[in-house]
């Protein structure tokens, strides 16, 4: 595979500032774009009623098609978005039904991007998606935060992490 990379949004707002920045990012390097709100996503459950929801053949084909997973979100009440949380919820899936799905996350990369109306944020934001990659065998590449107040389309991104 040639280190494919996929941003993958969880955002409330389809037209939010989430997105256009994921936009820009996706326009200046070779980035596909999931949005988690083109899927229909149950909450994790132990019973494994929600089998028949889109996370699993979307997880799976995210697997199959990437090397590089980013996650884009913005900042709701110093945490990831909802959608995102229902998403890294459910890769409970892949430790407890799905085991070699989720044995294939093994060795690919992560990152993060987020947003937020200040410059800087609290980099125990990232501990959730940190952990995850760690436990899942997952390089974490590092992350990137965005002040959408800030934030114009023309700007020159540099993501040398990635």
């Amino acid at each position: 595979m040639e280190n494919k990379k996929v941003i993958i949004v969880g955002s409330s707002r389809n037209n939010g500032n989430t997105t256009k920045i994921v936009d820009a990012i996706a326009s200046q390097y070779d980035f596909d774009v999931v949005n988690l709100n083109d899927y229909q996503i149950s909450y994790y459950d132990y019973e494994s009623k929600n089998r028949e929801d889109d996370f699993l053949p979307l997880i799976k084909s995210i697997i199959e098609k990437y090397d590089t997973l980013v996650f884009a979100t913005p900042v709701y009440w110093y945490s990831m978005s909802g959608v995102m949380k229902v998403f890294f919820d459910r890769l409970s899936d892949l430790i407890r039904i799905e085991k070699e799905t989720g044995r294939l996350l093994r060795g690919k990369k992560v990152a993060v991007f987020s947003n937020s109306h200040d410059n800087e944020i609290d980099f125990d934001f990232y501990i959730p998606f940190r952990k995850s990659a760690e436990y899942l065998g997952m390089e974490y590449l590092g992350d990137k935060h965005f002040n959408a107040d800030q934030f114009t389309t023309t700007d020159k991104i540099e993501l040398a992490f990635i």
